[in-house]
């Protein structure tokens, strides 16, 4: 049977087998999974092209990462609190409403992502210097940044167009545009970051013309490849969707109260939440920048290299909340807790056999990323601590998720907050000094498995159905 089929059956009141609803995850899952590896796998490219350049180029992408986290989290959170809304409406068969809060988004999400980009332009000269920065690497970490910043609008509209078409049961377009994106990053990449140069290849010559633009080219070439693919899935989006086609169905942009009262109770906890989040990642960083260059580098490709093996959990966790947000919208909240069960299993699974991996390939991964040895040597030693953390990790991705989708975020958010910030801050601060980078990711692994637990236990108590 079809996803649309499927999906027929879940918003039409029909019964799903058990088979059926793993099958629904499994193939919604499927493509936000390639769409989430192939985010993850822009930035391994960035990584590894800039870390060719020497640990200087890769320390200056590396320490202002976090800063970068926090104001596209914060763009891809407010995005959230249009998706659910969407989902709810379109499991409720009202696909004006559906398109109503689409038109609402678009101006919402302009207006937030124009003003974040405004204030990291204020700052992007002087953050990395707050950052403890040394002299060598704060003239690239600040234009890396800056070129970040104007590229946020771009980011913050391609998230919104793929979000709705996620919830709205396309998993498939978002999936293959995101390994688009990937391609294109790796052509602008070649082009902006190298100067023009001669290829030997099978005794052939092949003339390479490239900008020598280094830190600042890889930073071009995500811009680019971004702007690019947000119009293509716009297209998919405004033109082609049966739900929410907005070019067709023309109505009013006016913001409504009681929408934008829904986006910020559930949008706003998660962007306040993510920006805690992201600020005590941002501290962490200051922790590590005094431990030298190798380390910031060392913990910046390693944070790249691990997100490979947690991005699945991330493609699951769409794919339960656009099945728990229908569901929810269809008022079938008996199925919405068999699909929360399958999606929350499923994670730990996917993720339990990618921590064997990391375990197990770890140095071949960090020597992608960088030929420097002593950065492959520590970064392989704190990924296989992580590796440990990767099944309770799933765990709360794939929960909050869920939670997302029932339009339950408050208590997650303060859940994160409190993990994060109690647990990992705590520790990080007194064994970085005992430890160096070892001591942090220790931190980080104990406090992964720290909020997995607590986020089952909230999933078990069920009250995020209610």
């Amino acid at each position: 049977m079809n996803t649309n089929e499927l999906f027929k059956r879940l918003r039409g009141g029909q019964q799903m087998t058990t088979s059926q609803q793993i099958e629904l995850a499994v193939w919604l899952a499927l493509p936000s999974i390639i769409a989430q590896l192939s985010s993850i796998i822009m930035q391994y490219i960035d990584a590894s092209m800039v870390g060719h350049l020497g640990a200087n180029a890769s320390g200056s992408i590396g320490l202002v990462a976090t800063t970068t986290w926090l104001f596209g989290g914060m763009c891809h959170s407010a995005v959230t609190g249009f998706s659910v809304q969407v989902a709810h409406r379109i499991g409720a068969k009202d696909a004006a409403g559906a398109r109503s809060v689409l038109r609402q988004g678009i101006v919402s999400i302009l207006i937030i992502a124009c003003g974040l980009s405004f204030i990291g332009l204020c700052i992007h000269r002087h953050l990395p210097i707050w950052l403890g920065g040394n002299k060598d690497i704060v003239e690239d970490a600040s234009a890396y940044l800056c070129i970040y910043m104007l590229n946020l609008p771009f980011m913050g509209m391609y998230h919104l167009a793929s979000a709705m078409l996620r919830c709205s049961g396309n998993t498939r377009v978002p999936g293959i545009l995101g390994s688009m994106m990937c391609l294109l990053d790796v052509v602008f990449n070649l082009l902006l970051i190298f100067p023009e140069r001669t290829l030997h290849l099978g005794g052939m010559e092949l003339y390479m013309p490239g900008a020598g633009l280094g830190v600042k080219g890889a930073a071009l070439g995500t811009m680019a490849a971004t702007l690019t693919i947000a119009m293509l899935t716009w297209y998919f989006l405004a033109f082609r969707s049966a739900e929410l086609n907005i070019f067709h169905h023309h109505g009013s942009y006016r913001l409504k109260r009681d929408c934008i009262r829904k986006a910020i109770k559930i949008g706003g906890p998660i962007s306040l939440e993510h920006a805690v989040m992201c600020g005590a990642q941002v501290v962490c960083t200051a922790i590590v920048a005094p431990l030298g260059v190798v380390a910031i580098a060392a913990n910046a490709f390693a944070v790249t290299a691990e997100s490979i093996c947690y991005m699945p959990g991330y493609g699951i966790a769409d794919a339960a909340t656009t099945l728990t947000g229908q569901t929810i919208g269809a008022g079938r909240k008996e199925l919405c807790k068999h699909f929360a069960f399958i999606t929350i299993g499923m994670g730990m699974a996917v993720m339990s056999i990618m921590g064997i991996l990391m375990y197990l390939c770890a140095p071949y991964m960090m020597s992608l990323l960088t030929p420097v040895g002593e950065i492959c040597e520590l970064g392989t030693s704190v990924l296989r601590i992580e590796a440990f953390a990767e099944p309770m990790f799933a765990a709360s991705i794939v929960a909050y998720g869920v939670f997302i989708g029932s339009g339950d975020t408050v208590v997650p958010c303060t859940m994160n907050f409190a993990s994060i910030w109690l647990v990992r801050i705590t520790l990080t601060y007194f064994l970085a000094p005992i430890w160096g980078l070892q001591g942090v990711w220790i931190a980080m692994a104990i406090e992964l498995c720290f909020r997995g637990s607590i986020f089952l236990i909230h999933y078990k108590r069920g009250k995020w159905l209610r």
